[in-house]
């Protein structure tokens, strides 16, 4: 990130926004918009945002699993098979 180049004012954006979507496309960085001298929005290429929401469901399936580990929620490996069979005589 550069802060003289990806950080910009709301009515800087709002008067070249089309020239802002294609830094932040061609960059790969994103864009920090401020509004009255503070960090109001932030825009991101489609791809980074797509990488963001994948670290993130990613990073919840583990502290999910941390948390099932640490209350005790575990299965060895009969009983993970049992609860499997379980669920496809089901569906």
């Amino acid at each position: 990130m550069s802060v003289s180049n990806d950080i910009v004012p709301i009515g800087k954006f709002k008067t070249s926004i089309s020239k802002w979507f294609k830094s932040v496309h061609d960059t790969g960085h994103p864009l920090i918009i401020t509004q009255n001298g503070k960090p109001a929005g932030v825009l991101l290429s489609p791809s980074e945002y797509d990488e963001l929401v994948y670290k993130r469901a990613f990073l919840d399936s583990i502290n999910r699993g941390i948390a099932d580990a640490e209350s005790g929620k575990i299965y060895n490996s009969e009983e993970l098979k049992g609860e499997l069979r379980k669920i496809r005589k089901q569906g």
